[in-house]
Formats: structure tokens, sequence, C-alpha cells
């Protein structure tokens, strides 16, 4: 089954919990906190192997989590780091932010690989918070939770060279005949349903990636026919060879076929409208009056288009166009799919949970909220002085203290950090 776009969900390992442990051991008086840190989590990976055509893998799997990093323990003994995780896409991959929209990565070749989700750093063990006053500290601090989000995997084919034209004009018998491809051929519409690829070895001794597209008809933009499923995979492409049906065979018009899938590459990209197209009349043997074709060549270079006269079943003009595809690659510069504003950047997408966020609920208390401060208290000992102290003043660093009193907050009122719950007082 070929699937070339996929949703995941993602999740990185979180980051394991440093612990609180002190020395115990005969002979050894103050033997002094020892609680080792905690490991990282796994990260997940995406990387493009160049073995792999389509993206069923990620049908019927969508979530995808790393292993966590294991807690530290006593003696210092640090815990251990999750393993990653390594996913496998094909060559042409683009990663997208599912939120945003935005493009995390393009994997255009084997061994291209990006991190999509980071593992948690591991927490520190209490042996890190011993200072000249603090010398038997009895908190550690958590690890820190392993990214997650949801990505959209969209497949765009690497190929030079891409085939457009109504269903059944002759484009998989001509990739069929210049390249090593065995795509199924029929007298019927819609034979392609899948984009085939194959490499041309020209008689010079070049050579390029050729894709043949599932047939595209009218409103194939709007999601009519097959079209519209692949024409991502043409998006690569430098060169489009544009295939009409000159014998008019099965009562179409090759003027009109030209312009309306023309028109279909408009409404779904314009970039593709502007691509360099080279126009095959196929199936000229069964043309039963040469003027129609004469007539279609005026009115195509009047466009600035370049027309060539072939039959694939007999290969008649086949190396001529060929020939000119060649020279037209070497005139063409790379495609770049993704523009600057299209990048995501970590930094521009705000995770309301990462941040510090306070309202007042209906009672009148004051609810704080942020994934950091989670960590803190969680990592905190409240029946310890020395550690009770620890998570005032990390507050205080952190300016929760301040906000609430920019808020209006009064002595007595009550505050709330997820299951902790405290009368506020300056």
């Amino acid at each position: 089954m070929f699937v070339d776009k996929a949703k995941i969900f993602v999740k990185a390992g979180n980051g394991g919990n440093g612990s609180v442990s002190f020395r115990r051991e005969k002979y050894v008086p103050a033997g002094g906190p020892d609680g080792g840190d905690g490991g990282r989590g796994g990260s997940i990976i995406i990387e493009a192997d160049g073995a792999l055509r389509t993206l069923m893998d990620f049908k019927y799997k969508t979530k995808y989590s790393a292993p966590s990093g294991e807690d530290g323990s006593k003696k210092r003994r640090a815990g251990k780091n999750g393993e990653d995780l390594l996913l496998k896409v094909p060559e042409g991959t683009i990663i997208r932010d599912e939120k945003t929209g935005l493009v995390i990565a393009d994997l255009k070749i084997s061994g291209d690989r990006i991190v999509v989700a980071k593992g948690g750093f591991g927490g520190k063990g209490n042996q890190h918070f011993a200072n000249a006053v603090r010398q038997a500290p009895a908190f550690a601090k958590s690890g820190t939770d392993g990214q997650e989000r949801w990505i959209v995997l969209e497949l765009k084919m690497i190929a030079d060279v891409g085939l457009l034209g109504f269903p059944n004009v002759g484009k998989s018998t001509f990739l069929s005949i210049v390249t090593s491809a065995k795509p199924k051929i029929a007298n019927y519409h819609f034979t392609t349903i899948t984009p085939n690829l194959g490499v041309v070895k020209t008689r010079h001794g070049e050579s390029f990636v050729m894709a043949d597209i599932p047939g595209i008809i009218e409103g194939a933009a709007d999601g009519v026919g097959l079209g519209h499923d692949f024409l991502r995979h043409v998006e690569r492409t430098k060169v489009l060879i544009h295939i009409v049906d000159i014998s008019g065979i099965e009562g179409r018009d090759p003027i009109e076929d030209f312009e309306k899938i023309n028109s279909e590459l408009k409404l779904y990209n314009e970039k593709l409208a502007t691509r360099s197209q080279i126009v095959v009349a196929n199936k000229s043997d069964l043309l039963f009056d040469d003027s129609i074709y004469a007539d279609f060549k005026k009115k195509l270079e009047e466009k600035g288009y370049e027309v060539f006269k072939m039959s694939a079943a007999t290969r008649e003009g086949v190396d001529e166009v060929i020939d000119r595809v060649v020279q037209v690659l070497a005139e063409s510069s790379e495609i770049e799919l993704v523009s600057e504003d299209e990048i995501y950047r970590p930094e521009d997408d705000v995770n309301e949970d990462e941040g510090l966020f306070i309202e007042i609920d209906e009672n009148g208390v004051y609810v704080v909220k942020g994934k950091e401060l989670r960590r803190i208290m969680y990592s905190v000992n409240f029946d310890d002085v020395e550690s009770l102290q620890y998570f005032q003043n990390q507050m205080e660093s952190r300016g929760v203290f301040d906000k609430l009193r920019d808020m209006g907050i009064e002595d007595g009122d009550s505050v709330k950090i997820y299951e902790l719950e405290f009368e506020f007082y300056n």
C-alpha cells in the first residue's frame, strides 16, 4: 500500500529524578548527602532512508514514546539514560509541526536526520544542594519532562522530472520504455493509482529520475479524482513533461486538456505553474489528420511552450524528448520547497504550560500554573525547613510573588500551586 501522508504523536522520555540520600557507613562520621542524579530521557529522532518508498509503517501505529531516564540512587550513582528512539522515513519526507503547520525539517537525502522531540534532563541529587549553611539538604531536583507533540509526515518524492496529463494519455507507457520501471498499463482511466519512479539512462550516458503521477482531471485541486492526492509529488521536480493525447481518440480536445491541467496546477500551487514544461503530443500514430498537430503546436508555441510529436507505442520521437529534457535539466536550478517563513522555530511556539500563569478562581484563590513550578514543587520535602526555604527562594527568583503582588494579592489570601495550597504573607 502506498501511503504518502501520516500524522503521528511523539513523546520523548522524561528525565529521571535526583535522589535524596545520606551516606551512612560505620566509622564515617558526618557522611553527608550522596544522592545521585537522574538519567536523561530518550529523544525521538527521524532519519531518511533511501530503501523506503512509503509512510505505510505510520498508518497503523500513530503513537511513539522513548524510554525515560532512570532515577538517581544512593552513593552518588546516576540513573541510566533512556535510549533514543529512531524512526525511519523515505527520502523527500517533510516533517511539520501539527499545531503550527510549520516545517520542522525536509529530509531529502538518506542519512538526513532531525530530533523531533528532545528527552528531558535528569534531575540533580541532593549532593548538589549542600553548602556551608545547608549541610544536609532533604530535597533533590526532579527530572524535566520530555517534549511531546503531534507531527505530520508528508512524502514529496525526489524526482527530477514529473509526467503530467489526463488519465490514459500514455504516461505509464512512456515511463516503461525509457526506464526499467514496470507500471501497470491498461486501456482504462486511472490505471496508475500510485506514483511510479524510474531512472532514465539516456543514449549519451546521462541519467535522471522520472515520476509518473496518477492522472489529473478537472477539479483535482479541489479533491476530485486521484490527482489531488499526488500533486505534491511533482513539487520537487525541475521539469514537467506534459503529455496530451493528440489523436483525440477519446473525444477530448488536446488544447482544452492542456489548459485544464495547467489550471489545476496553478490552483494547487502557483509555483508549479511556472515550472519548465515540455509538451508532448502523444499517440501520433493514431492521428488521422496532421493539421491537428500543426494547429496544436502553433497555439502552444505562441504561449511559449516547446512541443514534441511522439508515439510511445512505436517509440517515434521518444529520443528527441529525452534529449531535450536533459538540456533543460542542465539549465535548471535546485528546487527549494520550504521558504524562510515556513520554517518552525521552537521559540515562536509558546506552550502555555511552559510559562508562568496566574488566575483567580471563583472562590478568590490565586491559582498558579507552570511546568517548571510543578517540577520544583514535586522535588521539595515540605516537612523539612531547609527544603521549604529552598522552595520559597525559587518562587521569589522566578517572579511568582512579584506577579501575585501586581495582581493585588493581600496578606491572608489563598494561593494554590497544583496540590499545594497556602496563605500568602509578605
